[in-house]
């Protein structure tokens, strides 16, 4: 159906390549390339057009007479030329730009269907990130933590002891949910990860995007639009929107390797080294200006650690038979370690950074068919393989552990592999007057767990040390058919755009194999024998325990440290979407712009929902325009949310829990009064103004979001199996412990939050001396807050401390910085480039349901340093530091720190916690 549908469009695109009225075109060039994305325009008329993929142009003129033609882009001089032209005539004109430092503007395409306009001009807040530019110099190498230490609304910080969620950094911009910004890549929606974040960190409860999965040596910059626009690229879109834009350079090889590592008060020497490698080539596929892109990159780093001695009890008598005959589980740890010439450092997990390698190739491509219309593509594929620690489980630990096979108790590894893969293709062109574009959208992510170092302790000796645990498998395809054209008329032109979308989703999750999940030391009571003892069977689902430790516990069942996924959460989910949408861009006069855009969007599971926005612009000089908009919003549950189920062990409050999360629609769920899920709906206002001072540059813009029944992750439901407690209690026991779990967690509707802002952001470029200085500075003020009584049925009445709990509320309303600021002074001199840049992090709070454990974290200020020379032409040597002068968040109070070695708060992390890092680069460029 798909080739039907292109070959259609092909057609009509042909029928209507016939020259009208009066034409300009041509091509816009450095002195290098060709130039993507150049605002052409006509002196005097509405007629304006940016340049495709290949550098094109044109323009239709409704007379003929002598005009006066402007290009503009940023980093270059603005250029014009003069042409005349006769009636019906057709004329190229071709522009070759030089460029100019002192141009700070930068052209983008988000926010708006129509023509890419100066991210100064638009009615809504875009930052705009030059990839290629700030990569050579600062310490920072995945994408996730440049857009941390650049943009001061974005944040992500690398995790540690959460599973999966530590080789996946959960992301957010203003202080919201990953889940609650969408991602594109060159304008088309991307896919999720398959990962859901269920331990304490950012974003806990919520699907992210991994955007680390694309090598920044395919990326040309990156466009993050701070404003809910959910009523135009659709849902997840409530806190805004990242626009990735893929590197087109054609004739030029361009390739870099950075290797570094931490050294401060916690190292001994060099600790966490890491390597990476990028390259990027393009060719010219025809003399009509396609071209093929070409990108890959290779990443390493290795363990760092942060942590204090184990503090709690390791040995006991139980572990010494021969000295003590008769234990009663007394503390024996210290003579033991002298016994076995071990210390308590010895017993701690990695806390801090997790192992990691992997390699990515991405391809970014246009090849044109005629005059107006072109063929294009782009896509990759990112695999990684990475190893995290669970909590050491230690000798007197001993329905968890087997001395045989483990004497000195053991650290388990959790291996994830994660493969990603997404290829986007689709025609653009134009149908008589109108811009059409026809694309198809396809991701996957593929995540496999596997347990290492590890024993089933229900197995007893019999137990394998290594587990295969199962995984999960996220879908997502998606297809867009868009129209737009621009009307000279009434008033000062109107920009009309509409289009249509289909939405596929399919979520997986994949058992892993029997011992990695089952209890072996489970039984079923089938009879009774002629002396009245209980007839047992083997049986996963029994609810007797047939395998107790020496000191009368249950082993436990499962693989320690990631209990593999059970046959009975095996899940096969889809859904299919479908939206309609509409942008009405006036040009009122050539001060005053309004922008409105609707979208009615139908889900299979859901409904439908229809959401709008208004966005206004006006221009009161050259140096100072206001702008302004509010919206509605949306985002529908994920799959992930609506059926992900697994036990896990997780860290609370000093203690490990083997914690259930369970679908809404399980038994449990229902005992406990959890309603199904359904989509969260949000409010948007934003007002603000831009200043173009010529060097200086100044925007400033509040913002309020209101979200209504945003989805949490619920705190932990525990059963009861004593002889008092009530047959829901008892029932909701047992179905913990047939999943080899204590508590149980949901997804729910829960609650209402409000979250309000400011952001600042200024740049000012002069010449100092010989050279060139760039000072940016950016500053963001935000604050969520729960609103309202928690959304809880009549079932959990009395309980809504467990279903919102002091954890979660933290969270929400203060894990990540209230307060964020960066300066940044970027100066170039001859063959030598010198960056500094303090980033200031604001005060946080480490998640807890203690109320003696509450601990507010206070500010800090990081300080980045590179100075870069070029050794040749094509060579440039770069070295530099991150976190300079070795900054540390506070310590954890002892309460927290518990007794695993937890120094630095893993769960609000503000920008890390390992210190200084130290890095070279060698950068080439052909």
């Amino acid at each position: 159906m798909n080739i039907k549908l292109y070959s259609i469009i092909l057609v009509f695109i042909s029928l209507a390549l016939t020259t009208q009225a009066q034409t300009i075109r041509g091509t816009v060039s450095d002195t290098s390339q060709t130039i993507i994305g150049a605002t052409v325009s006509v002196v005097g008329t509405s007629q304006k057009a940016g340049t495709n993929a290949t550098g094109k142009y044109q323009l239709k003129l409704a007379k003929a007479g002598t005009y006066t033609v402007v290009v503009s882009y940023i980093g270059y001089q603005t250029q014009q030329k003069k042409i005349t032209i006769a009636e019906n005539e057709t004329k190229d004109l071709d522009f070759q730009l030089l460029s100019n430092d002192n141009n700070l503007e930068n052209v983008v395409v988000l926010g708006s269907r129509s023509a890419p306009r100066s991210n100064l001009d638009t009615p809504v807040p875009v930052d705009v990130v030059d990839i290629k530019k700030i990569t050579q110099n600062i310490p920072q190498v995945s994408l996730n933590q440049i857009l941390n230490f650049v943009a001061p609304s974005f944040t992500s910080n690398v995790m540690s002891l959460t599973d999966g969620t530590d080789h996946i950094d959960p992301a957010s911009l203003r202080g919201l949910g990953p889940d609650q910004v969408l991602v594109l890549i060159n304008g088309k929606r991307r896919h999720t990860t398959a990962l859901v974040n269920i331990n304490g960190s950012l974003g806990k409860g919520s699907v992210g995007t991994d955007m680390n999965a694309i090598p920044t040596s395919a990326i040309k910059r990156v466009e993050i639009l701070r404003d809910g626009a959910a009523a135009q690229y659709g849902s997840d879109a409530i806190a805004g929107v990242i626009n990735i834009i893929l590197n087109d350079d054609v004739n030029k090889l361009t390739a870099n390797v950075s290797g570094g590592g931490y050294t401060g008060k916690h190292s001994d020497g060099l600790d966490g080294e890491t390597i990476q490698a990028n390259v990027n080539y393009g060719v010219k596929l025809s003399d009509k200006g396609g071209f093929l892109n070409l990108a890959g990159s290779f990443d390493y780093r290795d363990f760092a650690s942060r942590t204090t001695p184990y503090r709690g009890v390791i040995y006991s008598d139980y572990n010494n038979p021969g000295l003590y005959p008769t234990p009663t589980g007394v503390d024996i740890t210290d003579a033991e370690l002298a016994r076995r010439g071990q210390s308590r450092a010895d017993f701690v997990p990695n806390i801090g950074q997790s192992k990691n390698r992997g390699g990515a190739l991405f391809f970014n491509s246009v090849i044109p068919v005629a005059q107006d219309a072109e063929i294009y593509a782009f896509g990759g594929v990112n695999y990684r393989n990475g190893i995290s620690n669970a909590f050491y489980r230690t000798p007197r630990q001993l329905n968890q552990n087997n001395a045989i096979i483990y004497p000195n108790g053991f650290l388990p590894e959790i291996v994830t592999n994660s493969l990603d893969q997404s290829v986007a293709g689709g025609i653009r062109g134009k149908l008589g007057e109108w811009k059409t574009d026809f694309s198809n959208t396809y991701g996957r992510n593929v995540i496999d767990f596997k347990t290492a170092h590890s024993l089933n302790a229900s197995m007893l000796t019999a137990s394998p040390t290594s587990f295969e645990s199962g995984g999960y498998e996220f879908v997502q395809n998606t297809t867009n058919l868009d129209f737009t054209r621009f009307f000279k008329e009434p008033l000062n032109g109107i920009n009309v755009a509409f289009g249509f979308e289909n939405r596929f989703e399919n979520y997986k999750i994949k058992p892993g194999e029997e011992a990695s999940w089952r209890n072996y030391g489970n039984a079923l009571q089938i009879g009774v024998d002629g002396a009245g003892k209980p007839i047992l069977v083997p049986d996963a689902n029994g609810n007797i325990s047939t395998r107790f430790a020496p000191n009368g516990v249950a082993y436990a069942g499962g693989a320690q440290g990631f209990p593999g996924i059970s046959t009975a959460n095996l899940t096969n989910e889809s859904r299919n979407s479908f939206a309609a949408y509409g942008d009405v861009e006036l040009n009122f006069t050539e001060k005053l712009l309004l922008d409105a855009a609707a979208r009615f969007e139908n889900y299979s599971d859901f409904g439908s929902t229809l959401n709008g926005k208004l966005a206004a612009r006006y221009k009161f000089s050259d140096q100072f325009l206001f702008r302004a908009a509010a919206s509605t919003g949306f985002r529908a549950p994920s799959l992930h949310q609506q059926f992900f189920s697994s036990t896990s062990s997780v860290y609370v409050d000093g203690n490990i829990v083997e914690s259930g999360t369970f679908a809404n629609d399980s038994r449990i769920a229902q005992l406990l009064g959890i309603p199904k899920l359904k989509q969260e709906t949000s409010k948007s206002l934003s007002a603000g103004f831009t200043s173009n001072l010529g060097k200086l540059k100044i925007t400033v813009d509040g913002y309020f979001i209101r979200i209504n029944d945003r989805v949490i992750y619920t705190g932990q439901f525990a059963g009861n199996n004593s002889s008092t407690a009530s047959p829901q209690d008892k029932e909701i026991y047992n179905l913990l412990r047939l999943a080899n779990a204590t508590t149980a967690r949901f997804f729910a509707n829960a609650v209402n939050t409000e979250t309000k802002g400011l952001d600042i952001v200024l740049s000012y470029n002069t010449r100092l001396g010989s050279g060139n200085l760039r000072t940016d500075w950016a500053t963001t003020f935000t604050k969520t807050s729960i609103v309202g009584p928690v959304h809880a049925s009549a079932l959990l009445a009395g309980k809504e401390s467990t279903y919102l709990d002091n954890a979660s509320r933290i969270l929400i309303e203060k894990v990540t910085p209230r307060v964020k600021s960066n300066i940044t002074f970027d100066y170039t001199i001859n063959k030598w480039n010198v960056f500094l840049r303090n980033v200031y992090f604001g005060k946080v709070s480490q998640p807890t349901n203690v109320a003696a454990n509450e601990q507010e974290l206070a500010g800090r200020v990081i300080t980045d340093i590179g100075a870069g020379y070029n050794l040749t032409k094509n060579l440039k040597l770069t070295v530099g530091a991150n976190n300079i002068f070795d900054v540390y968040p506070q310590e954890l109070l002892l309460g927290s720190q518990g007794t695993s070695g937890i120094l630095y708060p893993n769960q609000a992390p503000q920008f890390g916690f390992l210190g200084r890092y130290v890095f070279t680069r060698l950068s080439l460029n052909f």
